[in-house]
């Protein structure tokens, strides 16, 4: 090949590459063009977007109560772009329950001779502050008790505290899949005596459209033998592939209480532990402290007249890797509470709280602030909503849907748990919680109720603040926006 020939063909391609990059260049000048208004400043903090889809898994088990309440759309600050609907389907082969259409509606329906898992799914504007609910009254026989749970929605790492085997007759996992992937899922756990070191537990497989049992204890699954000794657990479940909803439900024993364990937020050095409810029984406190370095926690008690450190004691001192108990029942002197914990290490922490012949589980829980709010969709028997306020006086707004209409203005003083009542309805309905503007932040947990003294039956539901949009990062005018 001669050198004119190699000049002519080198000078072809720098052509070609000249003609590509004025190509792009044209194509960012334009975009730039024809929105000037996409700066810097307009892409520097990205955009809420309204929710569009959501999920949540009921875990069947036994005779239950669905509900499904929506949210009104004068709660939402970004409007769905379409109406869209709420379906309840089966798991495992998807044949429709119900649905709800309404914004702000209610769907309920009593089901018997459950066999698995129900999946929520919601898309449009229904997506948005859906709540979705699961309750189980059993006024006599072995399985007496009152239970309740949010639906589980699916993600990858998920904490739990409530009773180990010794406490409790069986302790079962509920694992679901509601994806097309198969996923698979590690259990591990800490007790009062440390972390229970064990490979049992890891790897379990849950197929798609799938629930799978875990009964503690009774399977290598289940964490096999060493787990049989554990008095109090904190159970941490993680998707090691794909995305798992998980519940947990517990059986104390024959006539002794039924629950499901609420799913506590991950650790974090400041928590409050909102809704101990009042009354006789035995109520205590549980810490987990999942680090390999001990916690000193101040722990402080909020009740309807003051603040104040439990039984003089101002400092809990957690060992790493293990799960604390502190009982409460003579600092709480029958009085509803809260109790907030500021710890120099990461920590979970809940509560359990025994009355009648039943028993109730609660966790720490995010404030409801001004701007959001929160939704409990089955509401019947015997109702209270408990609100903590830990950081200046708030101000809260409860609204019963449905016949039972008419609202009520909490005031809720600074370092004060107050307890409000509600009306009892057989049939139950919805109730939406909003903070007003200026109110400080405040916690909330519903508790439902039925009979007394032995006969007493409770449940606590832990108030989360209602998912309504998702924040999508910023994008800035460059040329990676385009080009990888």
């Amino acid at each position: 090949m001669n050198l004119e020939r190699i000049v002519r063909l080198l000078g072809l391609r720098y052509v070609t590459a000249a003609l590509v990059l004025l190509a792009l260049a044209a194509l960012y000048g334009a975009a730039s063009l024809s929105r000037p208004e996409a700066t810097a400043e307009a892409f520097g903090s990205g955009v809420d977007d309204p929710l569009a889809s959501a999920v949540s898994v009921c875990p069947g088990r036994e005779n239950a109560r669905l509900s499904v309440q929506g949210a009104s759309p004068n709660l939402l600050k970004v409007k769905a772009r379409t109406p869209g609907r709420a379906d309840v389907v089966q798991t495992p082969n998807g044949l429709g329950v119900g649905s709800l259409t309404t914004p702000g509606g209610l769907w309920t329906k009593d089901l018997s001779d459950v066999k698995d898992s129900y999946t929520v799914r919601a898309s449009g504007a229904m997506a948005a502050g859906l709540e979705a609910e699961q309750t189980t009254h059993w006024p006599k026989g072995d399985d007496r008790g009152l239970a309740g749970l949010r639906c589980a929605r699916p993600g990858t790492d998920l904490w739990f505290l409530g009773p180990g085997p010794t406490a409790a007759e069986s302790i079962d996992v509920h694992l679901t899949n509601v994806d097309a992937e198969p996923a698979a899922v590690d259990i591990t756990a800490l007790s009062g005596e440390g972390p229970l070191d064990t490979p049992d537990g890891r790897g379990i497989p849950v197929p798609p459209y799938s629930t799978k049992v875990v009964s503690l204890g009774k399977s290598p699954e289940g964490l096999g033998e060493i787990v049989k000794t554990a008095s109090d657990l904190s159970l941490r479940v993680r998707a090691t592939t794909g995305r798992i909803a998980a519940s947990v439900r517990v059986r104390i024993g024959d006539g002794k209480g039924v629950e499901w364990l609420p799913v506590s937020p991950g650790p974090a050095a400041s928590l409050i532990v909102p809704g101990l409810p009042g009354g006789n029984g035995r109520r205590s406190l549980l810490v987990a402290v999942p680090g390999q370095e001990d916690a000193a926690i101040r722990l402080q008690v909020i009740t309807s007249t003051g603040t104040f450190a439990p039984q003089g004691q101002d400092t809990l001192d957690a060992p790493a890797g293990t799960v604390t108990t502190l009982d409460l029942d003579r600092a709480l002197t029958g009085k509803p509470a809260a109790v907030r914990l500021l710890s120099d290490r990461p920590i979970v922490a809940g509560f359990s709280a025994q009355r009648g012949a039943d028993i109730a589980y609660g966790t720490s829980t995010p404030p409801l602030t001004p701007g959001g709010f929160g939704v409990v969709s089955d509401n019947r028997f015997d109702t209270t909503i408990a609100l903590t306020a830990p950081r200046g006086d708030a101000t809260v707004r409860i609204t019963p849907l449905g016949p039972q209409s008419t609202p009520k203005t909490i005031k809720v003083p600074s370092d004060r748990t107050v307890e409000v009542k509600l009306t009892a309805a057989e049939k139950g309905y919805g109730v939406v919680i909003v903070p007003q503007p200026g109110s400080g932040p405040v916690h909330a947990v519903r508790t439902l109720s039925t009979g007394k003294g032995d006969t007493a039956l409770i449940t606590a539901l832990p108030i989360n603040p209602a998912r309504t949009t998702v924040h999508l990062p910023p994008v800035g005018d460059t040329q990676t926006a385009i080009t990888p």
